[in-house]
């Protein structure tokens, strides 16, 4: 690859200070494109990849499974703290050079996570960490956005969304596989390459358009009260989430403490936002309804994505007794499915208005939960396991790319920043969301069901008397008459829980589709635009 010379770098196209409608990136926008999503994969994968490896951190470091994840909680909260001021930070330093400082201080980080010697220092690290990640998704994404001509756009989100679904998916095998081989250390090693290669080639090849000028003025006159709101609000709805299940919710004076900050952190903000002169997250972009219904609408399918990629793997280790690389593995053949849809739902973008490709995506949702309901048992295969994920993997992009596509239109070019951090803002939090509320109804309706299933264990019942009868002779012929109605009952109990398990997954999954239902509604208020036409200037019917 041969790099632009300074000579061409001061071009009147390339140069800022060149007619702004003239402007193009310098190099092929698709390698632009592979460049930036190179640092933001690296950067979600990190939102999943040590999940499976707490049990070692803990261990490790001397600490409880229930203060490891805070490992956790700590990177989302700092994570959802910066993802919205990335608009702010970029319109200081400009928005390559905070690309690069986003960079950087999650590759250093990465490092320090590595090596820390105790659970405070690594968790002081991993808000660190989390702080640099949180720049880094929607700079990516804006990136994108102004690299590539309107009709092109598509395409250039389908491998954002590339990124954005399949580095979750992938982070818990390949998290387990590096625990199980090497040391839990290495999954924050291995950021260290690809985020010096992401640091040079970004270096080397991207350039802020003119619209996007850097004005160090503004760091003098940070919104700091808003930012406070911001940190609070997000901070109390991350440890609700995460710390919500094991606490018992609302039942724990913990939690209500941070439901409490969380809302009234979020009406603080809202109020303090929308008066101050130059707020760090612009909220009257929510006065463009396209916007607003597409944030609500990237919430939910961010929270589709995400608690279905918790629920499938937790089923199928917790009922189906496979470990954590098995159940990985069963989810890789989705992935394989996105290198192929996306690119075909990135180039339909550029030619069916946004809105009826959503619809369709959401149609294929109903269908896709629905199936999931009938297939989720207890003799599930890993055959059949793996086509499950294929079927749920083929909506994602539609959804996401026709989302994502419509939020910039009629907007400002000059908000792109904005647009996308407030974008992935709201997904990571649908995320969070769903995947509390999902694994909480788990827990409701299995108990449910757990009630509903014991009401036939009656001594009148006869099939349970014939089924008792049955395995307390088994169990009495291989240890003994007096342990034999014992182990029967035991047993009988066993496949009790697990029945009222499956059946709550069962549920939840009808849940989701139902919930596909609505969306399918609620994308027909998107306004129509005209495929390929400038964000900011688009026509919309």
């Amino acid at each position: 690859m041969e790099f632009p010379t300074p000579s061409e770098r001061s071009s009147p196209i390339n140069n800022p200070s060149g007619p702004v409608a003239l402007w193009k990136p310098r190099v092929n926008p698709w390698i632009i494109a592979a460049t930036v999503a190179l640092a933001a994969f690296m950067e979600v994968l990190d939102t999943s990849i040590a999940n499976v490896a707490l049990p070692h951190i803990a261990g490790s470091l001397g600490a409880s499974i229930n203060q490891g994840t805070w490992v956790l909680t700590s990177y989302l909260v700092s994570n959802a703290i910066v993802l919205p001021i990335g608009a702010w930070a970029s319109s200081v330093m400009g928005r390559r050079n905070f690309f690069l400082f986003c960079i950087v201080i999650f590759t250093v980080a990465s490092f320090l996570c590595g090596a820390a010697p105790s659970l405070p220092m690594l968790l002081v690290c991993r808000v660190l960490q989390g702080a640099g990640g949180g720049g880094m998704q929607p700079m990516a994404q804006a990136i994108m956005a102004d690299s590539f001509e309107p009709q092109k756009r598509g395409q250039a989100f389908a491998l954002y969304g590339l990124v954005a679904v399949l580095a979750p998916s992938i982070g818990p095998t390949l998290g387990g596989w590096i625990t199980d081989n090497y040391s839990w250390r290495w999954i924050f090693f291995i950021n260290i390459p690809v985020g010096i290669l992401a640091f040079f080639l970004v270096s080397r090849l991207v350039d802020d358009p003119p619209w996007i000028k850097a004005d160090r003025s503004r760091l003098f006159h940070m919104d700091y009260v808003g930012l406070s709101f911001l940190a609070l609000a997000m901070g109390g709805l991350q440890i609700m989430l995460d710390k919500g299940e094991e606490n018992a919710w609302f039942a724990s004076g913990f939690i209500r403490l941070f439901a409490f900050l969380f809302v009234g952190g979020m009406i603080a903000l809202v109020w303090w936002e929308l008066r101050h002169k130059n707020p760090i997250i612009n909220l009257r972009l929510f006065r463009y309804k396209n916007f607003a219904i597409c944030c609500f609408l990237m919430a939910l399918v961010g929270g589709v994505l995400n608690a279905n990629t918790v629920l499938q793997p937790q089923f199928m280790q917790q009922l189906l007794g496979w470990n954590a690389t098995t159940a990985g593995l069963a989810l890789t053949a989705g992935g394989v499915v996105l290198l192929f849809v996306m690119p075909i739902a990135g180039y339909a973008t550029g030619k069916i208005a946004a809105r009826y490709l959503a619809v369709v995506g959401f149609i294929l949702f109903v269908i896709t939960f629905r199936y999931a309901a009938d297939v989720t048992t207890l003799d599930m295969t890993f055959a059949s396991a793996s086509w499950l994920r294929v079927i749920q993997m083929m909506p994602i992009p539609f959804c996401f790319i026709s989302i994502t596509t419509a939020a910039y239109v009629g907007m400002p070019r000059e908000e792109s920043n904005q647009v996308a951090g407030l974008i992935n803002f709201v997904r990571n939090i649908g995320g969070s969301i769903l995947i509390a509320v999902t694994n909480a109804q788990v827990t409701s309706r299995a108990l449910w069901h757990q009630q509903h299933l014991q009401s036939a264990m009656q001594s009148a019942s006869s099939a349970f008397q014939q089924h008792t009868q049955a395995l307390t002779g088994f169990f009495g012929s291989e240890f003994g008459a007096p342990n034999g109605q014992g182990m029967a009952l035991a047993t009988i109990y066993n496949q009790l829980n697990q029945q009222a398990q499956m059946q709550a997954y069962q549920d939840v999954y009808m849940e989701l589709s139902w919930m596909s239902v609505g969306l399918v509604a609620l994308a027909f208020l998107l306004s129509r635009n005209k495929p390929g036409a400038e964000a900011g200037g688009a026509a919309m019917h």
